[in-house]
């Protein structure tokens, strides 16, 4: 549970600030940038993350003879799910910066922002509400994707359940780890559900 625990805090304590950088790369002027963040968020959503699971594990030594230690077992699973993530996020930062008033840039131009200034004290703030029921969404599924670290033998809860229930033949531990799931689930909507209420302060 630890594990799984580890792996779900690290994955949004780098998929968050990456996903918002590359929605900056999606929405930048400069073409080649904008057709290089919108390339990176195809491939990352269109292939499956235990593909790039496996990518990420075994690519240093396929590709560059790099010898596998056995602690960058957990190092691949950090980043594969870091880039996996921070490309759904940076589309939901996108539609959601896109959503923004451009009355929101006028006025703050008027009042002596500069375009760092506005960004991360007008405009930021506003979006974030406007994009938590989506990124609760996206936390959600994080917590049942954790399972998909027994694609490289990581041993999270879920590939520790299957060895047990494997060898006891038993469903047991499985049933087991469906409750701790649902019930880290659970915490994660209340959680979110009042960081929501936060946010609501128009309400």
């Amino acid at each position: 549970m630890l594990v799984s625990v580890e792996i779900f805090m690290l994955t949004l304590l780098f998929s968050l600030p990456l996903g918002l950088i590359i929605a900056f790369g999606r929405m930048s002027k400069n073409g080649i940038i904008r057709t290089i963040a919108k390339l990176y968020i195809s491939i990352m959503r269109g292939t499956p993350l235990m593909l790039q699971l496996l990518v990420v594990y075994f690519g240093p030594y396929y590709v560059f003879k790099i010898r596998i230690s056995p602690g960058y077992r957990f190092v691949a699973v950090i980043i594969a799910f870091a880039i996996n993530y921070a490309a759904y996020f940076a589309e939901i930062y996108r539609s959601g910066i896109e959503s923004m008033p451009v009355g929101q840039y006028e006025a703050a131009k008027v009042l002596g922002y500069n375009k760092v200034q506005t960004f991360f004290k007008i405009i930021l703030p506003q979006v974030i509400k406007r994009i938590l029921p989506s990124v609760t969404n996206e936390i959600i599924t994080l917590v049942k994707d954790t399972s998909l670290a027994f694609a490289i033998a990581q041993p999270e809860m879920f590939t520790i359940a299957k060895q047990i229930a494997a060898a006891q033949t038993t469903i047991m531990p499985l049933m087991t780890a469906g409750v701790f799931y649902y019930i880290f689930n659970l915490i994660v909507a209340v959680v979110m559900e009042k960081v929501e209420k936060a946010f609501a302060y128009y309400r």
